[in-house]
């Protein structure tokens, strides 16, 4: 589907970009804000991979990367309909639905929250905790975009749960780890 001969085209040296219907937009318009927050999520998340330990959860990230991938693919395609076809991708409600089934299964060993989060713990869990904040980014991006144009609903939901599947993961990694770091209210006072 991709070849890439030639990184750079020239193209863009006018400030605009091109999109998969072939229209050019501004770098700096709000569909491009969105695709690049999730490129700086999936690269968050690239990041992630690399720190872990363990294999246990590497499938479930480059897989999420993946979708990373055909969600910056979903937001460069225009318009309304969001029907995937052979030549368009676009996130699907399974998308999610899968997301929301890791979530349950890395949560259900976990203990109760008790107190909110401090981002931090051992280095994969640090970077999950930057990568989920990356991904909060993204969606911020993206409702921002959806608020001036069409967003497949699929990929809203899709980067909703890509955040909480991201708060569940530190979790675990840090409970495997020993400890998390709990917030501690008016500690310093």
């Amino acid at each position: 589907m991709v070849k890439l001969n030639k990184i750079y085209t020239r193209t863009g040296d006018d400030g605009t970009t091109g999109l998969v219907d072939g229209s050019r937009c501004p770098k700096h318009a709000a569909r491009m804000e969105a695709i690049g927050a999730v490129d700086e999520a999936n690269s968050a998340l690239g990041v992630v991979v690399s720190a872990l330990d363990t294999f246990e959860h590497r499938a479930a990230l480059v897989r999420i990367q993946n979708d990373l991938f055909d969600l910056g693919a979903d937001l460069a395609t225009p318009g309304e309909d969001f029907t995937p076809g052979e030549m368009t991708l676009r996130i699907v409600p399974e998308q999610a639905a899968w997301l929301e089934a890791e979530i349950d299964r890395v949560n259900a060993p976990l203990p109760p929250l008790t107190s909110f989060i401090l981002p931090g713990g051992n280095p994969a869990a640090a970077h999950t905790h930057v990568a989920r904040a990356t991904t909060r980014r993204a969606e911020r991006a993206m409702t921002a975009l959806a608020a001036q144009e069409p967003v497949n609903p699929a990929a809203l939901a899709y980067i909703n749960r890509l955040s909480d599947y991201l708060f569940v993961l530190a979790r675990a990694l840090n409970i495997a780890a020993g400890s998390e770091v709990l917030w501690v209210p008016g500690q310093n006072r």
